[in-house]
């Protein structure tokens, strides 16, 4: 299937820094692909509303995927991979974690990647999918590591998009409590976010086209809910610095895919580390081998030149990797 990664652009809205929308807590204003639709959960004795889109091929080859996003990212920005494997006959499950996109965001909550694993077992039984292809970008790697560890009979296949969580940073950088990562979260602008995704992502280089990664995070920096928004976003972030899954690759059961774009240069808490330790966080050329590595059995894709997001900077080698992973008999 050839798609052309620049038509991405289009996809999603336009966000120059210069022309970002403010943004409120649930993204009233910001569309997304398809139909929104609410799952209402209980969870540390709270009433919470898991947002998740459900996707359904015009031609059903009997196989179901969920698609997890990314810190930084909400389930949105999924449209080019759910449509191509819609047209391959793939039922498409693509949920926004509590605190994130169009979900419920309690800031008196004790989030985790288990509690994630729970919420995705239950919307998995409430739209009666017993086994799924799980694909996890980002901080989705992490929960989709953490489903398949707690639920390996529900999980058909594993694929893991530049995943973070393929080191433990707790053990190279200082920690930094919740109040001092809200702190920072505040002093966050369009231009600051910006500056951040072209270091980490796209190795100091911005083009146009990825103007459109910046109007979620963008558009809430500067929204009515900007302070509730920094509160779940050190919240979130704390559950990923002190809550690896790295250590536990080698008990993963089932076939996995790693796609990992070399050029990739994130590590959560790397400001926080001396220049030296820093210079050494971050390196997916070397991570990615490591990690297929730990995990028994698994396969590596590695994508020299591409960064944090293969799936919107080289759709097409991204595609085949994941398309001839998941098709395999």
């Amino acid at each position: 299937m050839k798609i052309l990664s620049l038509c991405l652009a289009l996809l999603l809205p336009s966000a120059a820094t210069d022309e970002i929308r403010p943004l409120d807590a649930t993204l009233g204003n910001f569309p997304y692909p398809y139909e929104v639709k609410i799952l209402r959960i209980e969870d540390q004795a709270k009433k919470l509303d898991l947002a998740y889109m459900d996707l359904q091929p015009e031609n059903a080859n009997g196989h179901s995927v969920v698609l997890l996003h990314g810190k930084n990212f909400s389930g949105a920005y999924w449209k080019p991979t759910a449509d191509a494997l819609a047209a391959e006959g793939y039922r498409v499950v693509i949920p926004d974690q509590i605190g994130f996109g169009k979900s419920s965001k309690p800031v008196d909550y004790q989030y985790s990647f288990h509690a994630y694993g729970l919420h995705l077992r239950d919307l998995l039984d409430e739209l009666k999918v017993g086994k799924a292809i799980v694909v996890g970008h980002s901080m989705g790697g992490m929960v989709a590591t953490r489903f398949a560890l707690m639920f390996p009979a529900r999980v058909e296949r594993l694929v893991l998009v530049n995943p973070i969580g393929l080191e433990d940073w707790k053990r190279f950088v200082p920690y930094a409590s919740v109040d001092t990562t809200y702190a920072a979260e505040l002093k966050k602008t369009p231009d600051a976010i910006r500056d951040y995704m072209t270091k980490a992502y796209f190795d100091g280089k911005w083009k146009a086209g990825y103007d459109p990664l910046l109007a979620l995070q963008a558009g809430w920096a500067i929204g009515p809910d900007r302070e509730l928004i920094a509160r779940v976003s050190a919240l979130t972030s704390d559950m990923v610095f002190t809550q690896p899954v790295v250590h536990e690759f080698g008990d993963l059961k089932v076939p996995t895919l790693l796609i990992i774009g070399e050029r990739d240069r994130t590590a959560i808490g790397k400001e926080r580390a001396t220049p030296e330790v820093a210079k050494t966080l971050g390196q997916y050329q070397h991570l990615g081998k490591a990690a297929a590595e730990a995990i028994p059995g698994a396969k590596l894709v590695a994508l020299p030149g591409i960064g944090h997001l293969p799936q919107y900077e080289a759709f097409d080698d991204y595609w085949k990797a994941l398309h001839g992973f998941i098709a395999e008999k």
